[in-house]
């Protein structure tokens, strides 16, 4: 009875948290990009109808994004239709951030559920309640605001969110059976409709942009380091490693192989750094990320001083050696995805090449470590132990809580963008001046009424605006 009213809170607990990433979203204005990848325009128009490049092979054509069909397709699908369905509920301009909100917390649940289930793998002591612990101990690092620039898993610009955080859940799923069959050290046997599945899972993986392909390059890496270390010291390969296992990981390689290398036609790679310049930036931009706020510096030095304490005040199990390993793997996984930052080329706005977006790989894989060690040490510390390092867990949750406690940012909300949309819905005018400091659906004011031109057409699909009306400030 105990154990069943502790995971009713759970489960309250993670809704309540989901509710608040659900009303923080809804407050978020609209991303820059947006428009032109859902409408498309132009720009982003040839990877739509040249899903797997062979435009790149064919005739060695560089156009926008030409290894992220899927991301750009998931973007059109959803925001070409579930604010119109909710209009049916809502008025239109509602309908917009009802929709942004719904799939930040979607993706946010989605995550939680995965990361819980892999938890559940490596800790198999963990019953149902033990899952809904995980996700109650991991939500309150889904920051949205004050830590969200340093270590949101979620983006406060919903095309991100498309881009990383909804791609790296899939591969989290993707690899759940994998995880499952090492776990049990046994072969991997899925039934001949999943096999199928998981085939056609891992072509939408492998056009989902660089981050996936380099996540899943560095985790063959590691698993074939494991691999050849096991035959070394044993003269067997892992039990896990069968023919499914082998055919579908090679099948994923492959495809990611074949994806970063007509990304390196991608149009919006153009820039003057050479590779050597860029590994010069790297080191700034890890500092940058581990100085900028407290909260990934917080959530690094508990997981090393996890590590530690697993090391020295728990008893030498198999679930603790898994946890060992688990930290010694995610550390070596960090090193070596992030020496891979500076082959993805660079951004303006990620100038030192280290954001939460691009390093997202990283920071599911220490959220996986933290989650992990913190339960194994709550179930194995000696008692008095026990109490002092749970006040120190609720302590560094209750920072990451107050510091993502607003509903948003007082200078980030969508306040004025939303009474722009009002004023472009109300005025009959063709071509509408809005205030100066209003931006809507822009990352800088325009100042060209042509410029807008984009995003009146899909205000107009949304039927927010009852005609194509341009728009400036």
């Amino acid at each position: 009875m105990k154990n069943r009213y502790l995971t009713w809170l759970l489960v309250l607990l993670v809704l309540l948290d989901l509710a608040h990433t659900f009303a923080q979203s809804y407050y978020l204005p609209l991303d820059g990009d947006l428009a032109a990848i859902v409408l498309p325009s132009a720009w982003y128009q040839p990877v739509l109808h040249d899903p797997f490049g062979w435009a790149v092979l064919s005739k060695n054509a560089v156009y926008a994004a030409p290894n992220r069909f899927f991301a750009h397709a998931a973007m059109v699908g959803y925001w070409r239709q579930v604010p119109r369905w909710l209009q049916a509920v809502a008025a239109p301009i509602d309908s917009i951030y009802l929709a942004a909100a719904l799939f930040n917390a979607a993706v946010q649940a989605l995550l939680l559920g995965l990361l819980a289930a892999h938890a559940r793998r490596l800790l198999p002591t963990l019953g149902r309640a033990g899952s809904w612990l995980t996700a109650a101990l991991l939500t309150p690092l889904f920051q949205l605001t004050s830590f969200g620039a340093q270590m949101g898993i979620l983006s406060r610009s919903l095309t991100y969110t498309f881009f990383y955080a909804f791609p790296l859940a899939l591969l989290l799923l993707w690899l759940l059976p994998f995880g499952r069959a090492a776990s049990r050290a046994q072969p991997l046997r899925l039934p001949a409709p999943v096999v199928g599945l998981w085939a056609m899972l891992a072509v939408v993986l492998a056009f989902n942009g660089a981050v996936v392909t380099a996540a899943v390059a560095v985790l063959g890496l590691l698993m074939a380091g494991q691999g050849a270390a096991q035959r070394y010291r044993t003269g067997q390969w892992p039990a896990w490693w069968s023919g499914q296992a082998l055919g579908l990981g090679l099948w994923l390689g492959a495809l990611c192989a074949y994806s970063l290398f007509i990304g390196r036609n991608n149009a919006e790679n153009s820039h003057l750094y050479t590779l050597g310049a860029l590994y010069q930036r790297l080191p700034q931009g890890i500092w940058n990320a581990l100085t900028g706020k407290l909260g990934l510096p917080l959530l690094v030095l508990f997981v090393v001083l996890n590590g530690q304490l697993v090391r020295r005040f728990t008893r030498p199990t198999a679930e603790g050696q898994r946890v060992r390993q688990l930290l010694r793997w995610m550390a070596v996984f960090a090193g070596l995805y992030l020496l891979l930052l500076p082959l993805g080329g660079h951004r303006p706005y990620r100038d030192y090449l280290v954001r939460n977006d691009s390093a997202l790989p990283v920071l599911l894989g220490l959220l996986l470590a933290y989650g992990v060690s913190t339960l194994h040490l709550l179930g194995n510390l000696p008692a008095r132990a026990r109490r002092w390092y749970l006040g120190g867990v609720l302590a560094l949750t209750g920072v990451f809580v107050g510091a993502d406690y607003h509903l948003w940012y007082r200078g980030e909300n969508n306040h004025c963008e939303r009474a722009g949309l009002q004023l472009l819905a109300q005025s009959p005018a063709p071509v509408v001046r809005l205030p100066a400091d209003c931006k809507v659906m822009s990352w800088v004011p325009l100042t060209d009424p042509q410029q807008s031109a984009t995003n009146a057409e899909l205000l107009y699909y949304w039927s927010v605006t009852p005609t194509r009306k341009l728009y400036y400030q």
